[in-house]
């Protein structure tokens, strides 16, 4: 997946909102929090997926080839997918909307409900 298709997809996601930060990274939230990231990260100097995952995802995906625990981001769960083709775009885009909902399920009722989201 590229950025761009990246991007495109992230904004289909309910509430989302989307940010350049952190020297041209593109940065997807939900109700202010982080779910998503594609940035160039590493020496290698090739854009990367990051995005939030259950526990169970993060210990299957740390373990598979073509991932590795997201730099900065580990302790909470997140994961770095370190090839393009680690992950078709269709799975790719069911753990974006999986990311999207762990962070949206951790807001307030009342954030949720301001956002339109279901509670």
């Amino acid at each position: 997946m590229t950025r761009s298709d990246f991007d495109t997809f992230c904004a289909t996601l309910p509430a989302t909102s989307h940010v350049i930060q952190w020297g041209n990274s593109s940065v997807w939230k939900v109700g202010g929090k982080i779910f998503a990231i594609c940035s160039i990260w590493g020496e290698d100097n090739e854009e990367k997926i990051a995005f939030k995952c259950s526990d169970l995802s993060y210990s299957l995906l740390s373990e598979q080839d073509g991932f590795r625990p997201a730099p900065y981001l580990a302790r909470a769960k997140w994961i770095q997918m370190t090839r393009t083709d680690a992950l078709s775009k269709e799975e790719l885009k069911d753990y974006l909307t999986a990311a999207h909902r762990i962070i949206s399920g951790k807001l307030t009722r009342k954030q949720r409900a301001d956002l339109g989201l279901a509670s």
